[in-house]
């Protein structure tokens, strides 16, 4: 007779970049940062591949990331709000940004009182169309041939914003110790 596999052996080996964090209480935590580290690097690699075949090979991610921020329903936008939304903490890096992309001519700013407000423009509204193509064309197809459905694409988008507010609370305590 065989014996049955206990709970632990049924479990994969984790596949972790720091196996004295992984020794933990919480060792699939260690799993997910890891996994976090490398998606994170693609991603980044993505957009600014997927930006260069749109045809706007100088833009980095923070760039694209803030380009896509401002075309987002159309409607100008603070540059307090665009970092906030993409939780930019060091401002500067936003408006280096927005710099760069208002000198290629992709957003236009402007002054509303106190505040600066970032607008996209039709150069940009035209690559960010190009952008969309791209990913179309290759992204979604890829992983449409992959065994990940919309509803597993959601959850897994559900739990990262959930843990992307346990590391920020997480954050702001390792700040008070």
């Amino acid at each position: 007779m065989s014996k049955k596999p206990t709970a632990a052996a049924e479990v994969a080996p984790l596949l972790v970049s720091s196996a004295h964090l992984a020794s933990g209480s919480l060792p699939a935590l260690s799993e997910v940062e890891f996994s976090v580290t490398l998606f994170v690097a693609a991603y980044h690699r993505w957009m600014a591949r997927c930006m260069a075949a749109a045809g706007m090979s100088q833009l980095s991610p923070t760039d694209v990331l803030i380009l896509h921020t401002v075309r987002h329903r159309d409607r100008p936008k603070r540059l307090a709000d665009i970092a906030l939304v993409l939780d930019i903490e060091e401002t500067h890096l936003a408006t280096y940004s927005v710099r760069k992309l208002e000198g290629l001519g992709l957003v236009a700013t402007r002054r509303s009182g106190k505040e600066k407000v970032v607008s996209i423009t039709q150069t940009g509204i035209d690559l960010c169309a190009r952008y969309g193509e791209v990913r179309e064309a290759i992204l979604v197809e890829a992983v449409k041939a992959t065994t990940a459905s919309e509803a597993d694409l959601s959850r897994v988008a559900a739990l990262l914003r959930q843990l992307s507010g346990t590391y920020g609370q997480a954050a702001r305590a390792a700040a008070t110790v």
